[in-house]
């Protein structure tokens, strides 16, 4: 089954990273955080990979292109011209990269990559989260919900510290950063049958979670798989040195491949 990710978005709320690279190539303990992404689906054998790309997609073309180099040993013979790889560090994915345009909106995306999707099942997600759900366990809730799209339903962490406090001023229960108003929301990771195609009508201004996800939803062909564990965006600096601290003291959650 192949998966895609929305990879071309301009990312501005990370501006202090993506003036020189696509939000998807911010890296996270020395590797992008595109790469984390994949490498989690791959851990539960998913390595078809559609990146669809737009602003500054050359940074991530160039990342694929030169993979095999920049994380294997290498021999270079600058006299005879020639380069040697001594140990292959590779993946097994198999990754296209397909330009989707600068303006894009994330349906028009999805969209412009109809015919690299094959028209079968497929998974989708951003480009710019990571999380511990369990992929095998996500497709099966998919298959027997009969439903058009699955989306992942998340409860983000809140940004600040939940007080009770009682009436004579006294505090009876005190909880760092909760579960931000015990509400779920949308956190990509989906799974969606070829039916999507026929919500998305405008073209590449179609916003997925706009109208195609609302019309789903009264149709009654939308999904929810409820996961209770680790996801966080990466929306700001903040955001990305969070994960690095978590990264680096080997307390990642989404690096299931590790363990």
């Amino acid at each position: 089954m192949k998966v895609a990710i929305l990879a071309g978005g301009l990312g501005t709320r990370l501006s202090e990273e993506t003036g020189l690279r696509p939000k998807p190539m911010v890296e996270i303990g020395g590797r992008p955080i595109l790469w984390h992404i994949m490498k989690a689906y791959s851990h539960w054998g998913f390595n078809d990979f559609v990146v669809l790309t737009g602003y500054l997609s050359h940074v991530i073309k160039d990342f694929f292109i030169n993979y095999y180099t920049r994380y294997s040993d290498v021999f270079v013979d600058l006299k005879e011209n020639r380069l040697e790889l001594l140990q292959h560090r590779g993946e097994p994915w198999r990754v296209t990269l397909l330009y989707t345009g600068a303006e894009t909106q994330t349906g028009g995306r999805l969209l412009r990559a109809r015919d690299a999707l094959g028209g079968k099942r497929f998974m989708l997600t951003y480009g710019d989260g990571v999380s511990d759900v369990d992929i095998p366990a996500l497709l099966a809730w998919h298959e027997q919900s009969g439903k058009a799209v699955t989306l992942t339903a998340v409860r983000p962490e809140g940004k600040f510290g939940a007080l009770s406090v009682e009436s004579d001023g006294g505090i009876s229960r005190f909880q760092e950063k909760p579960i931000e108003g015990g509400g779920w929301i949308n956190g990509g990771f989906f799974v969606m049958e070829p039916a999507i195609f026929e919500y998305l009508s405008d073209g590449d201004a179609t916003v997925l979670e706009r109208e195609p996800l609302e019309r789903l939803a009264r149709d009654g062909r939308l999904g929810a798989y409820k996961h209770n564990g680790f996801w966080r965006p990466m929306d700001t600096l903040k955001d990305k040195n969070d994960l690095t601290a978590l990264w680096q003291t080997e307390q990642a959650p989404w690096a299931l491949w590790s363990r």
